[in-house]
């Protein structure tokens, strides 16, 4: 049935990864209390955590379907064998530690309905412990000589100055729709990254087979923001690295590559490295070379057009 009949609810398959961190995932199923949307699957994926969150997760909501996983497959993984057990007509990728809001599923849905290009939909993210400050309102482009990029809004007081409808280079991995149409054409997220920069590479291989990416203003989540890894954490020294170049190889050519990787060798690298020495923090350190080494031995280029895991 089309999204065209405003009354229509199409099966919105939620899915959301938990690692170690159930009392989290609890709060968020909780949360669902405050929406009115009803046509909702719940899938929690369990990234091998050390205790089954089962019987947590099912006494909150009778009908969540929790998949556990003998390994702990990262944030593409997990959420990808959500996505193999999903049957929504739309898949709403969050993050555990995210609350929803009333309004939330209708308004992601309308940008589906009102754009046909629409690929991936992102909502407006609040900080859940600094009530009314921004945490993304859309996203800067990734800057071809640094690889990095910002979001845009972020520790801002929300006035209503983003309140717009628009495009935007990449959703934010917390919270993301994604229509199973246009899915089944790109492909499953690049589990290659297992943590950080994969939703941008995907974003990038939706915008190759011709879809856009929204931010909708009308829609809004709570974020308890890097509760799973930490915000100084040695495993995300060492995947922010060893992924903002994975991803500048993938999705950057001639010119534009060979700038970042100058840029990166003679600016960033002395820069990080001096930094890690000065605050004595050696375990950064390591992870910081780790992530740059670890490119040293996968030097056969990637490709750039095609993940070849495939969603039925």
């Amino acid at each position: 049935m089309s999204l065209e009949n405003n009354t229509y609810q199409p099966l919105v398959s939620i899915i959301t990864v938990n690692y170690n961190n159930t009392g989290v995932t609890a709060e968020l199923l909780l949360s669902l209390n405050n929406i009115t949307y009803s046509n909702l699957e719940v899938i929690v994926v369990d990234n091998a955590s050390e205790e089954d969150p089962s019987i947590t997760l099912t006494a909150i909501r009778k009908d969540v379907k929790v998949l556990r996983s003998r390994i702990n497959r990262g944030f593409a993984g997990g959420n990808n064998l959500g996505i193999r057990e999903a049957s929504g007509e739309y898949f709403f990728l969050v993050n555990n530690d995210t609350e929803f809001t009333e309004g939330l599923i209708e308004g992601l849905l309308e940008v589906f309905r009102q754009h046909r290009d629409a690929g991936v939909v992102s909502p407006k993210f609040h900080y859940f412990f600094h009530p009314g400050t921004i945490e993304y309102a859309g996203y800067q482009e990734v800057d071809p000589w640094t690889g990095r990029n910002s979001m845009i809004g972020c520790r801002e007081q929300d006035n209503g100055q983003y309140d717009e409808l628009k495009e935007t280079p990449y959703a934010h991995g917390g919270g993301m729709m994604i229509a199973a149409k246009a899915l089944r054409k790109v492909g499953l997220m690049p589990e290659l990254y297992f943590l950080y920069y994969e939703e941008f590479d995907w974003c990038e291989m939706f915008k190759r087979k011709g879809y856009k990416i929204y931010y909708q203003y009308k829609s809004l989540i709570y974020h308890k923001e890097s509760m799973t890894t930490g915000k100084n954490s040695v495993l995300k020294t060492y995947y922010i690295t060893r992924n903002r170049i994975l991803f500048m190889r993938r999705n950057m050519k001639g010119a534009a590559l060979f700038i970042f990787l100058v840029y990166f060798t003679f600016l960033t690298i002395p820069k990080n490295t001096l930094q890690f020495l000065l605050k004595r923090e050696l375990s950064h350190l390591k992870a910081f070379w780790s992530g740059v080494l670890w490119h040293l031995g996968h030097l056969k280029p990637m490709q750039t057009y095609v993940w070849h895991s495939r969603f039925y």
